[in-house]
């Protein structure tokens, strides 16, 4: 692996001989466009908070949170002063240090960023004195911050992780990389282009603006430069069925001969399924056609007010259910093996268990991708989940039919906010730059809505209640759900660094099912985790046959492997294949071909309208 120095952008001095002079009509043309522009922002903005009346003063519900986190605090005040104490002479050494290294001296720093924190990876953070300074007291604040509301006693486990959630959202937007003043490498870019990259930022900040029709929606990636099925999703095959719900795509057989049992993809309806078929270099579907599956993939729609009544449960039934009955229609085949991803690989335990009420054996596997079926330690996203929450949340959606896919968007990139917030604010806001076409970013871009019913039931039964692991806590089409009745052999992939679905998590929940399951544990987290391909060589992946009755037993007798997870998947489905037949061209079966992959449920984006 790399050294950290390894990670350092080369410091440059400013040479001023080189900085080009100023092109003043030019400055002077982008700032009155500039300023018209936020002027029409500014009163569009007024307009629509006028148009919707008085908003919540905390939407977020946090404001309660650190009420109660500071009056604990407050009744231990011994504790307080010495975390002050303790601070104080983290910054009497910091002091030291700095002084030393003014009079020419080394000096060992005091603390350092985290490996692989890449705010400061300009080498003017180690090299200058100043800027050593400056980031070594923001570690030190954000250490003594993070460590100060994380030791408040007597606090339930939901408040406390939505002050530790909101702290370390205050501590990253603070951070000194994220100011024109405090960031040498932003500092350098002014001074060499005479503030252009400013201004430049600024014009790019206005149209993320009037993109976001007054929200701001930050450019992760060049959007032009992607079109789904020309340049991304473009694994050929075709659609072969339609309903409200979804699109249901056969991909062209690669080889002569296939398994005789289809493959059947639920991907979550949260984001699109062409997750898994970004390029031909990393397309999981792509790879999986290539060994020898027929494999179909639902394409759910991206759902506008007309579709707001759709529930969970119709999704079950216009989702795999009828998945399953044109499958056979298609291929003649009765039996599938199945893959679940995320949301989707919660539906398809629901659906699991609802045929297993029916003494339906059509899915003869499961697999399940970053999974959850028992919401009790939910992670970082249950900091959204609350009854005040979730009342705005519904007030929301009553008034459109679906949630917008923005916040959705804004949600999960929360959960990361240094790589897919503030690393862009810096980007395209104080250097000035264009962002770099990235397919992974295109796609998390690319949000998408929520049906009303659909939605609040999901974050209600689930997350706010963990009602999936009652036994008959829920209820679809008459059936209670009961995933201990479930005797389908399964595979849940889960991946170590998730912040959306935590490994743990969805070890707790793979042990909830009532037959034969195998868990495999991948490096990196929910997205990179699960499209690493072969062929990249990445990351790592960590096996165990037994099923322990914690994560961490199993974890502790687990074997760690190099690479992918994807050929230790193959090995197990190959033994539920049920053989081998000639490969199935999608139409030559009983269903005729809508329209090329990947449809046209996929092309509409939640700005469309």
């Amino acid at each position: 692996m790399p050294s950290e120095s390894s990670d350092k952008a080369p410091s440059a001095a400013i040479d001023f001989d080189k900085i080009p002079p100023v092109d003043t009509v030019r400055m002077t043309e982008a700032m009155a466009d500039i300023a018209e522009r936020s002027q029409r922002l500014v009163a569009d903005f007024v307009d629509r908070q006028m148009a919707q009346g008085p908003q919540p003063v905390d939407p977020l519900n946090i404001g309660s949170a650190f009420l109660e986190m500071t009056g604990r605090m407050m009744t231990d005040p011994a504790k307080l002063f010495q975390a002050q104490m303790e601070l104080w002479n983290d910054y009497l050494d910091l002091w030291q240090t700095a002084a030393r290294r003014m009079m020419g001296e080394e000096a060992d720093p005091v603390i350092t960023p985290e490996r692989g924190d890449r705010r400061f990876k300009d080498a003017c953070w180690d090299d200058n004195a100043v800027f050593d300074y400056i980031k070594q007291s923001y570690l030190l604040t954000a250490r003594w911050m993070q460590s100060l509301v994380n030791e408040v006693d007597g606090m339930d486990d939901k408040t406390a992780n939505k002050v530790d959630f909101y702290t370390r959202q205050f501590v990253d937007a603070m951070a000194p990389s994220n100011f024109v003043m405090t960031n040498p490498e932003v500092l350098r870019a002014t001074v060499e282009s005479g503030g252009e990259n400013l201004v430049k930022g600024l014009d790019n900040l206005l149209t993320d603006l009037e993109k976001g029709r007054g929200t701001l929606q930050i450019s992760m990636t060049d959007t032009s430069a992607f079109t789904v099925g020309e340049n991304i999703a473009v694994t050929p095959g075709k659609v072969v069925y339609q309903n409200d719900l979804m699109q249901l795509i056969q991909y062209t057989p690669t080889t002569d001969q296939v398994a005789r049992r289809p493959l059947l993809i639920i991907p979550p309806w949260i984001n699109k399924f062409y997750i898994l078929d970004l390029r031909p270099k990393n397309s999981f579907i792509k790879w999986a056609v290539d060994q020898g599956h027929t494999v179909f993939v639902i394409s759910w729609v991206n759902p506008d007010e007309t579709l707001a009544r759709k529930t969970f449960e119709d999704y079950m039934l216009e989702g795999p259910l009828d998945a399953l009955d044109q499958i056979e229609t298609a291929t003649g085949e009765r039996e599938v093996n199945a893959i679940g991803y995320c949301l989707g690989g919660t539906l398809l335990a629901c659906t699991l268990a609802y045929l297993t009420d029916r003494a339906d054996d059509r899915i003869i596997s499961a697999t399940f991708f970053t999974t959850m079926l028992d919401f009790a330690k939910a992670g970082e996203l249950s900091v959204f989940i609350d009854e005040e929450q979730l009342s705005a949340l519904e007030a929301r959606m009553s008034a459109h039919g679906y949630l917008d896919g923005q916040a959705m968007a804004m949600t999960f990139n929360m959960l990361r906010a240094n790589d897919l917030i503030w690393s862009f604010v810096v980007n395209n806001y104080l250097l000035g730059k264009d962002p770099f076409p990235f397919d992974l970013l295109y796609w998390n871009s690319d949000s998408t809505r929520m049906p009303a019913a659909m939605h609040s039931f999901y974050l209600r039964a689930m997350y706010q209640e963990n009602r999936l692991v009652e036994p008959g806590g829920i209820t679809l089409r008459g059936v209670p759900i009961d995933l201990s009745t479930i005797r389908t052999p399964a595979f849940f992939l889960s991946t170590k660094e998730d912040h959306i679905a935590p490994w743990a998590s969805t070890y707790a929940g793979a042990t909830r099912l009532g037959g034969p399951t195998r868990f495999v544990l991948s490096g990196s987290g929910h997205i990179a985790g699960v499209v690493n391909p072969p062929d990249a060589r990445k990351y790592c992946h960590w096996t165990n046959t037994r099923l322990a009755k914690s994560a961490e037993t199993w974890l502790n007798g687990a074997k760690e492997a190099p690479g992918s997870w994807w050929p230790e998947w193959q090995r197990w489905i190959a033994r539920k294949s049920g053989g081998k037949v000639d490969a199935r061209i999608p139409g030559d079966g009983g269903l005729p071909v809508v329209e090329d992959a990947p449809g046209s449920y996929v092309a509409v984006r939640s700005t469309d309208g």
